[in-house]
């Protein structure tokens, strides 16, 4: 029997949190501190680009998670992975749901009208990367072998 709790990947936090961390230090700062005149965008580009984000966003990561669900694995890096998926959206990006919440971090720090939350962007990508990404990879190609470092040489990790 396998023990759980060293058959995780041991990330940093769960992502979403991570995430929607930054997010409203991004919003504190820009509010707080920073106060600049916000994004100089037309409102009518600005209530196009955010749905647009968002919704993206969102389709990736909902589409990744159904290729979770059919592969019968469980998708919180917290629990021990049954199955790696390189299926669907898994052809093109190894992270998709990493992918579809920067992307709908992007639509809300632009509908937040805060620069300081895209400013925050790139110190996010680097936490994700080192204190999450890294990690699963290194959980997956141990729990998985040489299939998943194929996979892993094969299908880029954002794009």
């Amino acid at each position: 029997m396998t023990d759980t709790k060293s058959d995780i990947p041991g990330v940093l936090a769960p992502p979403p949190l991570i995430y929607l961390g930054f997010l409203l230090a991004g919003i504190a700062l820009e509010f707080l501190v920073v106060r600049t005149q916000g994004l100089d965008m037309p409102g009518s580009l600005r209530w196009t680009v955010v749905p647009l984000f968002v919704l993206a966003g969102g389709g990736l990561i909902a589409a990744a998670l159904l290729r979770f669900r059919a592969a019968g694995t469980p998708a919180p890096p917290w629990q021990p992975a049954t199955a790696f998926v390189a299926q669907g959206v898994y052809r093109w990006t190894r992270n998709p749901m990493y992918l579809g919440m920067a992307l709908a971090y992007i639509g809300l720090a632009v509908a937040a009208n805060a620069p300081a939350a895209l400013w925050l962007l790139v110190p996010l990508i680097m936490t994700i990367h080192y204190g999450v990404i890294v990690r699963e990879e290194r959980y997956m190609a141990h729990r998985f072998g040489t299939a998943y470092l194929n996979y892993f040489h094969r299908v880029p990790r954002w794009l």
